[in-house]
């Protein structure tokens, strides 16, 4: 049997500052398109690779922006990725809904990390949001929403209490080197596993090194894993059994920019190299792994949760990784300040 890979991309917009700045406004479109010189670095580049190489993938959509957004700019990106033939699943920061209140900058001042919260949310709350969430959907016209994923991976046992009541059967909320729930039942680094009746699909977490006793993890993420650790972690994976590996991205990580309204930017070609050379390796080993969507690849599982595997990596692939990455940032900021000058982020 193949081993299921999906590709997951978080898209949504930015807060951009506007509950720490009252002059700072949240950022649309920017932060999925990423045009760069008039050509789509984000999303467009995305479609088109995954077009190239024969890849499904699953698009978690932010909803609750329309708080904000009243010209719903999200409606038809989520209608173009689901015309392009991807999975188009639930995704929200609850944070957006402060802005239904008039008095959302009172509301908000030093509050901002505890207003995106998923963790020690009610479940009538998390309830409510994800009702807003599927309703837009409908409002869409787009397929109700079978797999959910939380703001910033936070969760916590009253939120899959929630997603069954709502009837998300699916779920990739966890990701343990992005946001420990501290709950042991959470603990999660790969395969799959049900909570409350909803199944649990987390963001494959790997041990990028060991040293001695100490062991560090890292979830597999297209901007911060080199395509050698994405390559050889997918193949321990199959050897391991592990039935399906959820990786995850977003379209910002396609550009870098100079500022918070992604209006300076240029290409990240780094992580676009990444994501290109996995599309690759998937579409010539199609044989072994199969690209698919997290709902299609979900409702094909046999029922039953699986083991709970950390795959093992290696220091010598981490290493050259990390260099590469600290080496790139200092490339783009000089590339930046060139193209721009070194001008701050306008307030």
């Amino acid at each position: 049997m193949r081993t299921r890979v999906c590709i997951t991309i978080d898209t949504e917009f930015s807060i951009a500052g506007a509950f720490s700045d009252r002059m700072k406004r949240p950022v649309a479109e920017p932060l999925v398109w990423c045009d760069v010189d008039g050509r789509s670095e984000g999303l467009g580049f995305m479609l088109e690779t995954f077009r190239r190489h024969h890849i499904e993938a699953t698009f978690f959509v932010e909803t609750l922006h329309r708080h904000f957004f009243k010209h719903d700019p999200m409606a038809a990106i989520a209608q173009r990725i689901h015309e392009a033939g991807h999975d188009v699943q639930l995704h929200l920061h609850p944070c957006w809904a402060q802005f239904q209140h008039e008095d959302w900058w009172e509301r908000t001042r030093g509050h901002r990390g505890a207003l995106d919260n998923f963790k020690g949310r009610s479940v009538a709350d998390s309830i409510s949001l994800l009702e807003q969430g599927i309703a837009t959907f409908q409002e869409w016209g787009l397929p109700r929403p079978l797999v959910f994923r939380s703001g910033n991976l936070q969760h916590d046992d009253k939120l899959y209490q929630a997603l069954a009541q709502v009837g998300i059967p699916y779920s990739s909320n966890v990701a343990m080197a992005v946001f420990d729930s501290g709950d042991a039942a959470y603990k999660l680094y790969s395969g799959r596993h049900e909570r409350h009746g909803v199944q649990e699909f987390p963001v494959l977490t790997f041990s990028d090194w060991k040293i001695g006793g100490k062991r560090h993890i890292k979830s597999l993420t297209i901007a911060g894993s080199s395509f050698t650790e994405t390559r050889k972690v997918l193949e321990k994976a199959r050897q391991a059994g592990i039935p399906l590996v959820v990786i995850l991205t977003h379209p910002f990580e396609y550009i870098q920019s100079q500022d918070l309204a992604f209006s300076r930017t240029r290409r990240h070609s780094l992580t676009q190299r990444r994501l290109t050379q996995l599309c690759a390796f998937l579409e010539d080993n199609n044989d072994r792994f199969e690209a698919c969507g997290l709902a299609r690849a979900a409702a094909a599982l046999p029922a039953g949760d699986s083991a709970n595997t950390l795959v093992p990596g290696a220091i010598w692939d981490a290493l050259p990784r990390m260099a590469s990455q600290v080496a790139y940032d200092r490339l783009g900021r000089w590339m930046l300040a060139r193209k721009y000058g070194n001008r701050r982020t306008p307030s």
